[in-house]
């Protein structure tokens, strides 16, 4: 059995700080035989679908959390600038649902960017979630370096709120200075209180060869070169997924630490991402779906008359299409998918009459709202005015769009005109409450050209040249730049100079690597059940806007109804 799992483990959705893709910790982890892996990024939740997906293909337990920066940890103290982690890890679906609540306060009460969380929050929403007591920027270690009593202090708070089989005193040792030190502190503090030990790794990276990415990850980060980073990046290349032994040997006087991490992970598998998290529906006339499939067939049932014409060939096959469409509507429980789309249609009318009047000649241009796709083969979507185009007249084939082996919510892409666009994202958020309403996300990715530009400058290579190359090889795979540094005339001679070369290897390993966190083009996600519960929101670019911290593929995973408002003309 192995010895130990990773419950501290950044991807690179710690931005500009995490150098590998949640896929590839997911791959290392069954590589050197881990059961179970925890994802615990900086104030997000941004890639732990995406991780949860990958590690339950690959037969690895994922384990969700994140690593949290606090404020308010000390009255009349300063506060350092990175502010005071620890980490958190959802036991349970009420754990994972605070945990949310707790990222969304973080972003919601701070700066764009600087996500901190009062220490009073976290104390007040703890039910499900476990505590370790975070790395080298922990409250409790800063605490320990001054006021022993302080740091006891601010541990019992902690176990009076979480529960005393819940708070653990996080060790690590990479082989830094103060390491050995800090860690008899917290060992000798968690004896005292009658408290477990856990070690982690404070993992950056998945394989050790991986450190020099993320050396340059913080030098752009610190918008600086290597040397100017240099005491902002790590002391060695320690901070990569661990072998086994690698921990054992780490932690050879504290076996119990380790024997702590497989205990935790055991609690943890009480929830999984990919199955609990309770999204549902909007409701519609009532709170479960054979209501909503009611309303749903009603209206197309008195649409249908006026649409085709009685005892023809066409209303019949009309109503045969309808009733299969029904089955399968029921069958996937997708009535309120389909009420919601028909609401957001009502709305767009209302908004196109408020933006241009009730005129003939307003009504006469571009329509509030247009389907297109595959969803035009639907009747329910004729029929409900998602669609200008008949099935029937046109016979269209139904199952790309809707049949019984469906595993995700059916897509449909409405087109909305510029001119009415605008208000009615805000008029979704009224009506459906800004504590069910949010963007997708989209997360900006490292491409040649930026990865040349970035890694270049923090290399200190000069940037005339790192110009000329980024346009030269603008339209080649980041894969395959050290390659095309010595094919391409003006770079062939460099192409053996160490740095030249160094900056081949890292553009291919920062290639796909998020950046930030930015606002998709025009999805947004709606729910019944308060979104903070089921994914942490955090602030737009627009006023009075929320964005979700998951991306189209994520919200696709979860099964959220995402509408695509696009802008037509």
């Amino acid at each position: 059995m192995n010895p130990y799992i990773e419950l501290h483990c950044h991807s690179g959705f710690s931005f500009l700080d995490g150098a590998s893709h949640p896929e590839e910790l997911v791959m290392r982890a069954v590589e050197l035989g881990y059961p179970a892996l925890a994802l615990t990024d900086h104030n997000g939740l941004y890639g732990s679908m995406e991780f949860a997906q990958a590690a339950r293909l690959s037969g690895l337990q994922p384990i969700t959390g994140a690593e949290v920066t606090l404020r308010e940890c000390f009255p009349n103290v300063e506060e350092p600038k990175d502010g005071h982690h620890v980490t958190l890890l959802a036991e349970s679906p009420s754990g994972y649902s605070n945990l949310c609540r707790l990222l969304t306060e973080a972003h919601m009460g701070s700066e764009r960017g600087d996500a901190r969380l009062p220490l009073s929050s976290l104390l007040e929403l703890s039910e499900g979630l476990i505590l370790l007591t975070g790395c080298r920027k922990s409250p409790i270690a800063a605490a320990l370096e001054s006021s022993v009593a302080e740091a006891e202090t601010l541990t019992k708070q902690f176990v009076q709120s979480f529960g005393p089989g819940n708070v653990f005193a996080e060790l690590q040792d990479n082989c830094v200075k103060g390491d050995a030190s800090r860690n008899k502190a917290l060992a000798r503090l968690a004896g005292r209180l009658g408290l477990g030990v856990v070690a982690t790794g404070n993992v950056h990276y998945h394989r050790p060869e991986r450190h020099q990415l993320q050396d340059i990850l913080v030098s752009i980060k610190n918008r600086t070169t290597l040397e100017g980073a240099h005491r902002a990046r790590r002391a060695n290349r320690l901070f990569h997924l661990p072998e086994p032994w690698e921990m054992q040997h780490r932690f050879e006087n504290r076996p119990e630490a380790l024997t702590n991490t497989l205990l935790i992970a055991e609690r943890c598998a009480a929830f999984d991402l990919t199955e609990d998290l309770g999204y549902e529906f909007p409701n519609f006339e009532g709170s479960d779906q054979s209501d909503a499939l009611k309303t749903l067939a009603a209206i197309c049932k008195s649409k249908i008359s006026t649409l085709y014409k009685p005892g023809g060939t066409e209303l019949k096959e009309a109503e045969e299409r309808l009733h299969t469409e029904l089955a399968l509507v029921d069958l996937h429980g997708l009535a309120g998918f389909f009420l919601v789309y028909r609401d957001i249609m009502l709305l767009a009318n209302e908004v196109a009459r408020e933006v241009r009047g009730d005129t003939p000649r307003a009504r006469s241009g571009l329509p509030p709202g247009r389907g297109r796709g595959s969803s035009v083969s639907s009747i329910i979507c004729y029929l409900i005015g998602l669609s200008h185009i008949d099935p029937v007249k046109n016979n269209l084939f139904l199952g790309r769009f809707l049949n019984e082996a469906l595993r995700n919510v059916p897509d449909i892409d409405l087109d909305f005109p510029r001119d009415i666009r605008e208000k009615l994202i805000l008029r979704v958020y009224e009506k459906y409450g800004y504590n069910h309403t949010g963007l997708v996300c989209t997360f900006p990715t490292y491409r040649l050209r930026s990865a040349v530009r970035e890694v270049g400058k923090a290399l200190d290579l000069p940037i005339g040249e790192l110009e000329k190359l980024s346009k030269l090889a603008e339209h080649r795979s980041a894969s395959m730049l050290a390659e095309e540094i010595g094919a391409l005339p003006e770079f062939k001679a460099r192409a053996d100079a160490h740095l030249w070369r160094l900056l081949g290897e890292l553009a291919e390993n920062i290639s796909g690597l998020p950046r930030h966190i930015s606002q998709h083009v025009g999805g947004m996600i709606i729910s019944s059940r308060p979104l903070i519960e089921i994914v942490p929101l955090q602030p737009a670019a627009g006023e009075g806007r929320v964005l979700c911290q998951w991306d189209k593929d994520s919200c696709e995973d979860a099964g959220f109804i995402k509408i695509d408002f696009l802008a037509l003309g």
